[in-house]
């Protein structure tokens, strides 16, 4: 079996996919320390930040799935973050 050498675009995307997934670990965490299901902030930084990295390697391959399914995500990562760091608007 012959393993591709080392390139630095796939360690990009192992990296990128790596801070992805790690959202989840820090979801469970935060969950279990409170003993229900939360969202913590830093769930959609890392979501941002993988999303980020995952699409420029999806960009790299020129993998239009890939490609529409990780800038699809950043939009709602981003608005996520917007509205958790927007100032209240008070009562209408």
């Amino acid at each position: 079996m012959n393993f591709p050498t080392f390139d630095w675009w796939m360690a990009l995307g192992f990296g990128a996919q790596f801070l992805f997934a790690s959202r989840f670990f820090v979801q469970w965490i935060a969950s279990e320390r409170i003993g229900r299901s939360v969202v913590p902030v830093h769930f959609w930084y890392l979501s941002l930040g993988g999303g980020l990295l995952l699409l420029i390697y999806a960009i790299h391959r020129l993998d239009p799935v890939f490609i529409l399914g990780q800038a699809g995500g950043l939009a709602i990562y981003a608005r996520n973050l917007h509205l958790i760091h927007r100032k209240p608007r008070g009562d209408l």
